[in-house]
């Protein structure tokens, strides 16, 4: 059966202009991508997001504005019977400095660290999936990149 997969990702840029991006190992396949995850049933994307970052970074955030929602045909790289539409919202915080940074390798399923990357040395090819990496290039031209 096909279904739709929604996605609610936040870009949390802190004040030394860096924006935290996400390395994870599922399924025995390494990625890097923005912080969030799938929303629930039930759930509006601005809710899931708050949630996302509350469940996987003990973090509260705001939605300052939707950044981008996916506009063509993507389809999961984990479930190819998934079409994705994602979500990305700017969201802030008052307590960045809570975020548990890790630059480690990345040796266990299910395995996330957390990274800061400089606005003004952000790429596409940072990125794992093809919605990422078109976000990037969207921030790499947008006003947020100072």
């Amino acid at each position: 059966m096909k279904k739709f997969n929604i996605r609610v990702y936040g870009l949390l840029i802190n004040s030394n202009q860096e924006i935290l991006v996400s390395d994870e190992k599922r399924n025995g396949y390494e990625f890097t991508k923005f912080p969030g995850g799938g929303l629930e049933f039930g759930e509006g994307t601005i809710d899931c997001i708050k949630r996302e970052f509350l469940e996987e970074l003990n973090l509260e955030v705001s939605v300052k504005e939707l950044f981008y929602f996916t506009d063509f045909f993507q389809v999961s790289a984990f479930n190819p019977k998934d079409q994705l539409i994602s979500i990305y919202y700017l969201v802030e915080t008052k307590n960045p400095e809570k975020i548990s940074i890790q630059n480690q390798k990345l040796h266990y399923e299910n395995q996330e660290n957390l990274r800061w990357i400089r606005l003004s040395e952000l790429k596409s090819e940072d990125f794992t999936f093809p919605i990422d990496k078109l976000v990037a290039e969207k921030l790499i031209s947008s006003p947020y990149n100072l």
